[in-house]
């Protein structure tokens, strides 16, 4: 079927169905309790996902339906519960939530359940473009067979991670570090420098005064044009936060499937975790691993896993995972690291002595490096590896003055080349390095170094 045939079908069954929705008896149900954040709901029946609309206002809360007890609903709201009380109607959707996608939302700033918050035209409905249509949030990751494989690299503009751990095409990548150590600007920063033709981007959690910052000063109007920006601010309900990064991840799976090479941001993961974690708790799931129920580390696979190559296109996930009190083993961080292809750590150390971006070379790790890098690279990183962990060895030993010249011929040959190598690591928040420069410049690096 040709795409304007199949667009005028789907439009067609979109206002068929509104017209039999309008025309069939309204049946409610009414609220029993509020308690916390789930209001419970009798009277009316429902699947795990629906969305129900509270009250008779001609705006009324919607909910989500995210476990059913016996004839009682267990909902959570997408807005603010104020006003709502026991009898209050209840109107199911029997539908799950359902967001805009297409071409037309380049550019674009969303909120978390999709909706356009930027004062732009409309996504859908009267005024929208024509190809605009309407998807369910929730979908399958591509069979494992099905999958294409990951064997090209992608730029990301940056020298230290094209270099010592270089993203392929189509593979999920953490962005491991605590808080304030440079997690928003290393990904402005990559929007801007990567080859991708579109990035989706997921802010989940963040302060508000933070998002408009991000958009206007570390992302600016050329990162914008190129990509879509889905922002949940921390005072938003956890359903709204936790659906923030599951809206993004299905409007970059649009983009994938019309064979786009799409690059997928998420900042970040653990607050994502944590509002699933709210989300869980508030339904009665016990607590498990410090907290967290059963539920969020089959969230995170089910999320992660809908990242990475298709048949067609590729989805090339990174996801910024904020570890607690620098713990990088504590349990979500632990989490992620299984589920993703590879991780980049910042050191706070780093980004306090003005080393930007604050990447400790020696502790992250690209899993698929090996396929996506050529022999001279992979040699040229090896030896900036060895030269690091060399000078890592004898660093305390030279900061107490104990070091004695000529013990540790690489470590010699670390200290010779260390403010080289630091100036090839560091980069300025608006320098983007294509990839082929930066193997260059490390080229370059060690040449030049060793002759002298």
């Amino acid at each position: 079927m040709p795409a304007s045939d199949q667009h005028a079908h789907l439009a067609l069954r979109d206002r068929f169905a509104a017209a039999m929705a309008s025309a069939a008896p309204r049946c409610h149900g009414r609220v029993t309790s509020v308690i916390g954040l789930a209001v419970t709901v009798a009277g009316i029946s429902g699947n795990v996902g629906d969305l129900v609309h509270i009250g008779e206002s001609d705006a009324p809360v919607p909910a989500e339906v995210v476990a059913i007890d016996g004839d009682q609903l267990r909902c959570l709201p997408l807005g603010a519960l104020h006003g709502v009380g026991r009898n209050a109607p209840v109107f199911s959707t029997d539908l799950p939530l359902r967001i805009p996608v297409g071409g037309q939302l380049r550019g674009r700033v969303l909120d978390g359940l999709g909706r356009p918050i930027d004062g732009g035209p409309p996504i859908h409905g009267p005024g929208a473009p024509a190809d605009a249509e309407l998807v369910f949030v929730e979908n399958e990751a591509p069979q494992p067979l099905a999958r294409g494989r990951v064997g090209e690299a992608l730029s990301l503009g940056v020298r230290a991670i094209d270099t010592m751990a270089t993203c392929g095409r189509g593979q999920r990548m953490g962005i491991f570090s605590g808080s304030g150590v440079g997690k928003s600007s290393l990904l402005s920063m990559i929007t801007r420098g990567t080859e991708a033709r579109i990035s989706v981007i997921a802010l989940v959690g963040e302060r508000g005064r933070e998002v408009r910052e991000f958009i206007a000063n570390d992302l600016g109007p050329e990162g914008l044009a190129r990509s879509v920006v889905v922002v949940a601010t921390s005072d938003q309900p956890p359903l709204v936060r936790l659906r923030a990064g599951f809206v993004a991840t299905r409007i970059a799976e649009w983009f994938r499937d019309t064979g786009d090479d799409v690059l997928l941001l998420m900042d970040s993961l653990t607050r994502t975790a944590m509002a699933q974690r709210e989300v869980g708790l508030s339904v009665g799931e016990p607590p498990a691993t410090r907290g967290y129920p059963p539920s969020v580390f089959a969230l995170l696979a089910r999320l992660l896993e809908r990242a990475g190559p298709a048949a067609r296109g590729s989805i090339t996930g990174l996801y910024t995972v904020l570890v607690n009190g620098d713990d990088h083993n504590e349990p979500i961080a632990d989490a992620a690291r299984s589920i993703l292809d590879g991780h980049i750590v910042l050191d706070r150390r780093l980004a306090t002595a003005g080393h930007f971006p604050s990447i400790d070379v020696l502790e992250s790790v690209s899993r698929v490096a090996g396929a996506v890098t050529t022999p001279d690279q992979r040699q040229h990183s090896t030896a900036l590896r060895r030269l690091l962990a060399a000078h890592r060895d004898v660093r305390e030993l030279i900061e107490i003055g104990a070091y004695v010249p000529g013990t540790n011929v690489e470590a010699d040959e670390a200290r010779a080349m260390l403010p080289a190598i630091e100036r090839f690591l560091r980069q300025d928040l608006a320098d983007q390095t294509p990839a082929a420069a930066a193997w260059a410049a490390l080229d370059h690096l060690l040449r030049k170094e060793r002759q002298t």
